[in-house]
């Protein structure tokens, strides 16, 4: 099973600005000393020494994340936000895409009339919801005067599904589970070749998901890794209690809770910068230990990071 970031972030997208990567490359010009601008290999290994946040970048892209595994007819894809777009480009020969929606906030959506193998007649787009009627709410997204073409004039093949229960796709099941969002929005576990994953975005987690219920321990126990909602500092959840997000803290406490164990930080806020978002990895990882949950594994969800289980 390969789960591959596309988008991570919530509410808008939020590009690299120009001052942005001018303050990144002077940052990283005062780290040079002389002999490490010496050669080219000299200039890939201090390069290679910067910290994450300096070398590299989360990503502005909004929400969208592919699963595929081993006699899957296609992909899995979580949201079409802003990141889909990137999807499309790097997957053009996959003909088969299960697109399943968490919910219909924009931050989630942005990215499908701009996803490219929607407009090849070679590709199929399967969506599905627990949500009644949702065909209409995509729909209403791809009219004008806000797109040229209709969501039903796409030259792809699409259907629409409706869930009540988990479904099947080859190999793998997919359950779903509703969650505490403005407007609600759900979560998924994937079960494949003995592997789990649950991506979980847009969640503010509650006392009632910790709780030990027939319902929730079917869906979160023991999964191999979980994409979740850790929007928050802890001092930011409390100044916006409500606001249907979550903080890193809370989102460490859950995986341990369920014996998760690897939680991959997902849904940025689009004010938090590479900096500190990795600080924020740093206190979630310091926040495991001090728990004494050292085996659960912690890592930023990032574009174009891949995670293989």
């Amino acid at each position: 099973m390969r789960i591959r970031f596309w988008g991570a972030r919530g509410s808008l997208p939020s590009p690299l600005l120009p001052s942005q990567v001018r303050e990144k490359i002077m940052a990283a010009l005062r780290r040079a000393r002389p002999e490490d601008l010496a050669d080219s290999k000299s200039i890939e290994r201090f390069a290679r020494g910067l910290p994450p946040w300096l070398f590299g970048t989360v990503g502005g892209n909004t929400s969208c994340v592919s699963l595929e595994a081993d006699g899957l007819d296609g992909l899995i894809v979580f949201d079409c936000g802003s990141g889909m777009r990137e999807l499309g480009k790097a997957r053009r020969a996959s003909p088969n895409y299960h697109v399943f929606m968490s919910h219909f906030h924009w931050d989630h959506l942005q990215g499908l009339p701009f996803f490219g193998p929607a407009f090849s007649p070679a590709s199929s787009l399967d969506f599905y919801s627990p949500r009644q009627g949702f065909e209409g709410d995509l729909a209403g997204l791809m009219r004008g005067p806000y797109s040229p073409i209709g969501l039903h004039d796409l030259p792809a093949k699409t259907s629409f599904s409706c869930l009540e229960g988990p479904v099947s796709l080859g190999p793998a099941s997919v359950s779903f589970k509703k969650m505490n969002h403005p407007g609600g929005s759900y979560s998924y576990r994937v079960e494949c070749g003995g592997k789990s994953f649950i991506y979980a975005t847009d969640v503010e987690l509650e006392v009632q998901d910790f709780i030990r219920s027939e319902e929730n321990a079917a869906f979160f126990t023991g999964a191999d890794a979980i994409a979740i909602d850790a929007q928050y500092t802890p001092m930011e959840a409390i100044e916006k209690h409500s606001w249907g997000h979550s903080p890193y803290s809370m989102a460490a406490e859950f995986a341990v809770s369920w014996g998760i164990r690897r939680l991959i930080l997902f849904h940025h806020d689009p004010t938090s910068d590479d900096r500190k978002l990795h600080e924020m990895l740093r206190s979630a990882s310091r926040y495991l230990r001090h728990i004494g949950a050292d085996g659960v594994s912690v890592s930023l969800a990032a574009e174009g990071r891949e995670v293989v289980l």
